[in-house]
């Protein structure tokens, strides 16, 4: 796996994979009434067999080999840090022209995880499945003789996934049982080894993005308490763009707070799926702010201001997030008892997982050009305004100029944060399945991880910043009406007392106003 370079410095990839060898050890228990771990290394290692061909000759069954895989390598520790461990299964098999691996051949797989906290206390049993997998290998030479004892190129298996990684050490032991009569693990082939891949989160990355979620939660909890101040100050009530971006700076804040501290000193598997489920209140808030704001600015005066002139627009986006959580429930909700099942296992699941990565995509790309449809109509909408500019007073002239550069200026900014969530639902949503259809992997690079991150607060901040109400409006109306009006609290830097319209009356900004009615003179 390569990572890529961004701004010619090498940043690390979010997470590492490490290979294992499964070792062969050999149960000589003659009744089995509780399963027995074995451990492949250490001073209480088992009785091993290097080849299968051994085992025939010392006349071992098959039932009686068990592959170990002690994870991590000898001489490391897994930490919390890592915060969860998702493992990939290998089978080299061999060819032999009277043993082939019959077309769809499952393979089951009786497993045990277990884990230890030190090298010399018992083995405690964390989970133990039966599962099922299908295998998907291929020869790519032609069936002869001659070509036996070559290897099948044979497709990775999703194999485990545990949300939290509270302990030292962990140990898998794997059985292929046999058993000709009811056809288990029978027509798989000549399986010489297992292997496993495991994957956890870098620590460092792990610090780093603990780190800036406890910095980024207090500073955008402020900005919402003191958006949420101006508001109130007001006379009027705050209208649905107000409403809209104080949800946004909540489901943000929601976000933020940094609840995984917990998990590196709970054993709490469930913080993946929690994760998830912020993850996805935070992107349908998002995607619905987007289609609002725009909405707003594109309304008359009459149907704005209104949430149930949207709900065609934000009931698929509700609708998409609530199919994401189902699906997400399906698999690490189910994981939460069972760390080795998994969706993709089955055929029915791979197809319906595949389908739903690729409506989500294709969903995701159709979001981004309506938006970029409604940006148009916005800078359409405000092209129109502005033919009533010459008719005012030059320095009124200017001043909404200024407004509206910045305003286009914001929208634009709009866009190029709305693809870069676009793409990244995309990539995290296909690096999620990479490992289940072979080589093909997005490498996720912490640097785009956190710069997204930061992206999303930064413009959370912004808006609530530019959208809350100027303080200088709360005087006493001017003798002529007038009002003093600070637009978009730092959108126009100064307060120019221009605007005949009553601010507090009509909206949050110049800008809102001018799109829903003419600028009056």
């Amino acid at each position: 796996m390569h990572n890529t370079k961004v701004f010619l410095l090498q940043t690390p990839s979010t997470t590492t994979p490490v290979q294992y060898l499964a070792t062969k050890c050999v149960d000589t228990t003659k009744h089995r009434q509780e399963a027995k771990l074995f451990m492949p290394w250490g001073p209480d290692q088992c009785e091993k067999i290097r080849t299968f061909d051994e085992a025939m000759a010392k006349k071992i069954e098959a039932n009686n080999i068990v592959f170990a895989v002690h994870i991590p390598l000898p001489n490391k520790e897994m930490s919390p840090w890592f915060q969860f461990m998702l493992v990939i299964l290998q089978f080299d098999i061999a060819f032999k022209m009277y043993n082939q691996i019959e077309d769809g051949a499952m393979a089951t797989i009786d497993v045990s995880l277990a884990y230890r906290d030190d090298m010399v206390s018992e083995w405690t049993e964390m989970a133990h499945s039966f599962e099922q997998r299908k295998l998907s290998c291929n020869f790519t030479a032609a069936k002869t003789f001659e070509n036996e004892g070559r290897y099948y190129e044979c497709d990775p298996l999703p194999f485990m996934e545990v949300g939290s990684v509270a302990h030292k050490y962990y140990l898998l032991n794997i059985r292929l049982p046999v058993n000709e009569r009811k056809k288990v693990n029978v027509g798989i082939g000549e399986i010489k080894d297992i292997r496993l891949v495991s994957i956890h989160q870098n620590g460092g990355f792990t610090k780093v993005w603990f780190a800036m979620k406890t910095f980024l939660t207090p500073s955008i909890l402020i900005i919402m308490i003191w958006y949420w101040r101006r508001i109130t100050l007001m006379r009027r009530p705050p209208v649905l763009l107000e409403k809209v971006i104080l949800a946004l700076g909540i489901s943000m804040t929601f976000i933020n707070i940094p609840v995984e501290w917990f998990s590196v000193g709970f054993d709490w598997t469930w913080m993946l799926l929690f994760g998830d489920i912020r993850q996805g209140i935070f992107y349908s808030m998002l995607l619905s702010f987007w289609i609002i704001f725009c909405g707003e600015h594109l309304m008359d005066q009459t149907e704005r201001n209104r949430f149930s002139i949207y709900w065609k627009q934000v009931g698929p986006i509700v609708f998409g997030s609530f199919c994401l959580f189902i699906f997400d429930m399906c698999e690490r909700g189910v994981q939460l008892t069972n760390p080795f099942y998994s969706i993709w296992a089955s055929d029915v699941g791979t197809e319906l997982a595949m389908a739903f990565i690729i409506v989500a995509g294709i969903c995701a790309c159709l979001y981004f050009l309506f938006l970029c449809f409604m940006v148009f109509q916005v800078f359409r909408n405000i092209s129109g305004k502005r033919t009533s500019l010459p008719a005012m007073s030059k320095a009124r002239r200017l001043h909404y100029e200024g407004l509206i550069f910045r305003f286009k200026f914001l929208m634009l900014v709009t866009l190029t944060c709305a693809a870069m969530t676009v793409i990244f639902f995309i990539i995290s949503q296909v690096n999620e399945g990479h490992w289940h259809w072979g080589e093909h992997t997005v490498e996720v690079n912490s640097a785009f991880f956190t710069g997204i991150y930061g992206m999303w607060n930064l413009y959370v901040f912004a808006i609530m910043f530019l959208y809350a109400p100027s303080h200088k409006r709360y005087g006493d109306d001017q003798s002529s009406g007038q009002c003093i009006t600070g637009d978009t609290g730092a959108n126009s830097g100064e307060d120019i007392q221009l605007t005949t319209t009553i601010t507090h009356v009509d909206g949050p900004t110049e800008i809102y106003k001018m799109t829903g009615k003419e600028a009056q003179e």
